[in-house]
């Protein structure tokens, strides 16, 4: 039965999109199935993962959204696509911004993702879902999909300001539509301990939210390589090695297993 977690901030450029390829390819390495689901309509994690162009696939997550939504029987491992380093991607494109719209006049709306992340668990050890850079309905549908979510946070003043709203949408989630969602914890990226500003930002969260949101003790640096392997189609493990972001994914890695 599969882990959920939800890589989720409303605000862009806090990479979500390399947290959710580095880490399922980390957890791949280390012997785990798993899955992760692109919910961006950008398509940024399908494309990263080597499928360049996310608009000419035709069998993607909205695909599947919508035949749930006209409850028609699915085949919950038809159209998802292996990567040659050990993940399986059910991959995105802009359809499903269109899927989004629509979805404002279905029934339990919030509940779509859910129903197949259901019939995925039986199939892997961790499902990760790259949630869009809002707390839009597809943004909900992940949380509710979810058991916990893990909060890529930039080390910067303006991101760090937006959490509140985000942990906010966390708790109403929990509340009243899935109990069991945890928050696995904020994770501080885009970090460079060189200046004295990410290690104020760093003091500031870890003062804000240790004790009640939790910081996960991993982080990762800023690096112009991570950025490099997502273009590549491949992780920061194959392209680079041996450079502080591989380190960094290797440390989260194994925290997100609990070793």
């Amino acid at each position: 039965m599969a882990k959920v977690i939800a890589v989720a901030n409303q605000k862009g450029g806090c990479s979500k999109t390399s947290v959710v390829a580095n880490l399922g390819i980390g957890l791949a390495m280390e012997g785990k199935k798993v899955a992760v689901i692109d919910a961006d309509p950008q398509g940024s994690l399908t494309a990263s993962l080597g499928y360049q162009e996310p608009d000419d696939i035709r069998y993607t997550l909205a695909t599947i959204m919508m035949n749930i939504i006209n409850e028609e029987e699915i085949d919950p491992m038809e159209g998802i696509l292996h990567h040659e380093e050990g993940v399986d991607l059910v991959p995105a494109n802009i359809e499903l911004s269109g899927l989004e719209v629509s979805l404002s006049n279905v029934m339990s709306r919030e509940m779509i993702l859910k129903e197949y992340v259901e019939l995925l668990r039986d199939h892997y050890d961790y499902i990760l879902i790259d949630c869009m850079p809002s707390l839009g309905v597809m943004t909900i549908n992940a949380l509710v999909a979810a058991d916990r979510v893990l909060i890529p946070v930039q080390a910067a003043y303006l991101p760090v300001k937006g959490l509140q709203q985000l942990i906010k949408t966390v708790a109403v989630v929990k509340k009243r539509l899935n109990k069991k969602l945890s928050i696995e914890g904020i994770l501080i990226t885009m970090v460079d301990y060189r200046t004295n500003y990410a290690k104020d930002i760093t003091e500031m969260l870890r003062e804000s939210y240790g004790d009640t949101v939790g910081v996960m003790d991993s982080y990762i640096p800023f690096s112009v390589k991570v950025a490099e392997a997502s273009a590549e189609g491949s992780s920061i493990y194959r392209y680079a090695p041996r450079c502080k972001a591989a380190e960094s994914f290797e440390r989260l890695t194994k925290e997100v297993l609990g070793e």
